[in-house]
């Protein structure tokens, strides 16, 4: 299989969760509801960046 036709939907995910991660880290704890907030951060950035067509070349 390959990663190659995913890999805009993985790195878009992997941006957005780390950056709710990193936004949920000021006060360094995380507590259970930001760990739902980046958990579902990373799950839209997946999913809309994965629906989104890329353009033709």
């Amino acid at each position: 299989m390959q990663w190659k036709p995913y890999a805009k939907a993985v790195v878009a995910a992997l941006l957005a969760g780390l950056g709710a991660l990193g936004t949920a880290l000021v006060d360094n704890t995380v507590t259970p509801a930001e760990w739902v907030t980046v958990a579902g951060a990373t799950l839209a950035g997946l999913g809309v960046v994965y629906a989104v067509p890329n353009k033709p070349a």
